[in-house]
């Protein structure tokens, strides 16, 4: 992937309904298009900076939707530089200066922090503590252990694809990771988009465990008889000493779309972005997913810092927190007014690549609980009546029933508490009776 400009227009252009999806320009050379707008061609031609116009968005039908036009989806343009060169600041402060043009960013690579993964003879009994800790064993046995009707995608580094934890309840993925060469030093696979959302380092493995693990051999995930639906948005690389998932923003709002596209009921996302640049990193995707009652749940981050990571920092999203092994909260929890909730986030075991399993820590481990438990209260609305909940339902049934670390109805490192599944369902249980 060379590098490109994120165009947003203040309206959607006629002229531009032909244009290919980005996806579609390394495939199909005969798609390619090379203007979009006589102001726009005009600046890339002044700084001879050529390039390929292709859509941000695809269309989830022939024709553009109404949540797609409200949430601006229709309007959003990406140039991609046809040779290696970079891009001048000087053209980005000109396409912002145009009537016509609402923003202009160049795409940028997003950092999140992977947590390491400690391998461990595996144990039956290894970890019983955090799922107790939400009350699931008693969830399981009175109200249900998921619905294969409802959908969860997990956006993260891939998913061991064989693991037989997880092999019957995995539905075709996508892989959106396209780096922009000589971004950094990677592992393994950064290039080139395709249908393989494999695994190569464990982290979006470990995280689909605790959301759909079927218990053959650790405790089983919130939700082993939902759906998975893989999307790959992560490639690892090295940072200094540290390993750090990567992924190009804009492809990652690529990867939220097509989940919400292709059925997912909710989203789960253990990463998170710094805003670095103009507007606010996947608001629009975000909107679109609250606009079609999807439901996306974010971790906090890892830094112990009062800071906003996205999509965690924007409204709508659930962010989630961790508290450690005796229900406190963790030391590395990132905290704020986005907090929503907490979740056991240390020493989690679930599985890993080449079928394996391990601990990790962090609060990428602790937001599948919550994820988790909005698959299981949709679950169980859908089993017993045939209900379809509504996120903001689904909010607040995880609202009433969290438990409040002290007098406040709204605590800044746990926001309205630590999840509580087994009440949620009670109160479910209630309202649906």
């Amino acid at each position: 992937m060379k590098w490109h400009v994120r165009l947003k227009l203040k309206r959607s252009l006629a002229s531009a309904t032909a244009l290919p999806h980005w996806q579609a320009l390394s495939k199909n050379k005969k798609l390619r298009a090379t203007q979009l707008h006589p102001d726009v061609d005009a600046i890339f031609s002044k700084y001879h900076r050529p390039v390929w116009v292709a859509k941000e968005y695809e269309n989830a039908d022939r024709s553009w939707s109404r949540d797609e036009i409200a949430s601006g989806l229709d309007r959003i343009y990406r140039l991609v530089l046809q040779h290696d060169l970079t891009v001048p600041p000087e053209l980005i402060r000109d396409l912002r200066q145009l009537p016509i043009v609402e923003a202009a960013s160049l795409g940028e690579v997003g950092y999140t922090d992977l947590p390491q993964m400690r391998s461990t003879p595996m144990s039956a009994q290894t970890d019983w503590r955090s799922r107790k800790a939400i009350g699931l064993p008693d969830a399981h046995q009175l109200f249900t252990r998921g619905d294969a009707n409802i959908t969860v995608a997990v956006l993260d580094t891939g998913i061991d694809l064989n693991h037989p934890e997880l092999a019957e309840v995995l539905i075709p993925g996508y892989d959106f990771v396209d780096i922009i060469d000589g971004a950094g030093q990677f592992v393994g696979d950064f290039l080139g988009y395709d249908e393989d959302p494999e695994d190569e380092v464990g982290h979006g493995t470990h995280v689909a465990g605790i959301i759909a693990a079927k218990g053959a051999k650790i405790p089983p995930g919130v939700v082993p008889n939902c759906k998975i639906l893989p999307v790959r948005v992560l490639g690892a690389m090295k940072k200094g000493s540290k390993r750090v998932g990567s992924g190009l923003v804009d492809n990652i709002n690529s990867g939220i779309k097509w989940a919400i596209d292709r059925g997912a009921h909710v989203i789960n996302m253990s990463l998170g972005v710094k805003n670095s640049g103009g507007g606010l990193p996947h608001q629009e995707v975000v909107d679109y997913a609250q606009r079609k009652g999807v439901t996306i749940v974010a971790a906090s981050g890892n830094d112990g810092k009062e800071e906003l990571y996205y999509p965690g920092a924007l409204p709508h999203v659930i962010t989630v927190g961790a508290i450690d092994d005796f229900g406190s909260i963790a030391p590395f929890s990132t905290y704020g007014k986005q907090v929503d909730f907490v979740a056991p986030g240390t020493d989690i075991y679930s599985t890993y690549v080449n079928e394996d399993y391990a601990f990790s820590t962090g609060t990428s481990h602790a937001a599948p609980f919550v994820t988790g438990a909005v698959a299981l209260l949709k679950s169980y609305a859908l089993m017993k009546q045939g209900v379809n909940l509504l996120d903001r339902q689904i909010k607040y049934l995880l609202q009433q029933t969290a438990d409040k670390v002290d007098r406040r109805f709204k605590h800044r490192k746990a926001g309205f508490g630590k999840l509580n599944l087994l009440d949620a369902l009670r109160l479910l249980d209630t309202k649906l009776s």
